[in-house]
């Protein structure tokens, strides 16, 4: 019997706004072993098992992005280590590296990476986001209500010890860590590794109220440039952050703002929820359906799926912290993907 023919490739992946869309994040699960408090309610509720893409069905889908262009996909969660089976998922994707993938990368609270990292290098991840807002015992306890952070921090030393590079994602919190944010900066620079700094997102109705800890990041770096050499950097790693070096280091210091400067204009990127929902922008509801396309008409209604997403991307999010207001979107972080 003669073999199917090969599923067409369709054109490369512009928006209405003509920009290139060559980064996808995927949510692999919207579970997490710590409860951090302004990206989750402390009782949440999960998505069931049959809400959730399959690897199989996440591993389609992420290979006809990298088919029609994709050159970097981060997986997320939740915490994406949680997952049963999970290491299938980074293996088959890393064999696309040098077959359109230019970069495969992952986000994670750390807690499990001490057992992760070593595979993690062996599939072909190079670096990875680690989550952290304190290195202080008691106040990573009071954030994640719950964690441990002598956890994490053997997490980090192991993927060091694999040879991953390390960037530490940071929520600047005000009254909460503000004051460790110059201590972490010059933690991360003596141990090779880099500072993002993040501005909180109102996403998800939380226990809360995140105006009151909105930290503002130009202040941050105002005070922050009072104490390091900070020189603005052309590096790009595919994503939203600004970035400086930091003066007598090879470590940066990056700068994700969505609310006090605006990145959209360079938006190259879209969101794989849990649920299988493309996300077109953090900042909006607005999504195609890639669960039931894949599950119904299989790639090439995903193809169709994807165009009408592109034809929907807007032109920039509608983010605004104030006190009392809801959410800008109903669905947390955790489900579509940090």
């Amino acid at each position: 019997m003669a073999s199917a023919p090969a599923l067409a490739t369709p054109p490369t992946l512009v928006d209405r706004h003509n920009r290139a869309i060559r980064y996808l994040r995927i949510s692999v699960t919207d579970r997490c072993d710590l409860r951090c408090r302004y990206c989750m309610a402390e009782h949440m509720t999960f998505l069931p098992r049959e809400a959730v893409l399959s690897l199989e069905e996440l591993a389609a889908i992420a290979g006809r992005f990298v088919d029609r262009g994709v050159t970097k996909i981060r997986l997320t969660g939740g915490e994406p280590l949680v997952r049963r089976n999970m290491m299938t998922l980074v293996e088959q994707l890393g064999a696309r590296i040098g077959d359109g993938l230019k970069e495969l990368t992952l986000t994670t609270n750390a807690t499990r990476l001490a057992q992760y990292a070593p595979q993690l290098a062996a599939a072909g991840v190079r670096r990875l986001n680690v989550s952290l807002d304190s290195r202080d015992p008691e106040t990573f306890r009071y954030i994640t209500r719950h964690g441990d952070v002598a956890q994490v921090l053997d997490g980090i030393a192991a993927a060091q010890d694999a040879g991953l590079r390390v960037k530490i994602n940071m929520v600047a919190l005000r009254g909460l860590n503000e004051d460790e944010i110059a201590p972490m900066l010059a933690w991360v620079a003596a141990n090779g590794m880099d500072l993002s700094l993040i501005e909180t997102m109102p996403m998800g109705v939380i226990d809360e109220d995140r105006a009151d800890r909105f930290l503002p990041l130009p202040e941050v770096l105002a005070r922050l440039k009072g104490e390091f050499e900070l020189v603005a950097d052309s590096y790009d790693s595919g994503g939203p952050a600004r970035y400086w070096r930091v003066g007598g280091t090879d470590s940066r210091l990056g700068l994700i703002s969505p609310l006090t400067n605006n990145f959209c204009a360079s938006c190259n990127r879209v969101r794989l929820s849990t649920d299988g929902r493309l996300h077109m922008c953090l900042g909006h509801e607005d999504s195609v359906d890639l669960k039931a396309a894949i599950r119904e008409g299989g790639l090439e209604a995903v193809d169709a799926a994807i165009d009408r997403a592109l034809a929907a991307k807007p032109e920039r999010h509608d983010f605004r912290i104030e006190a009392g207001a809801a959410p800008a979107v109903s669905r947390h972080m955790s489900v579509t993907g940090g």
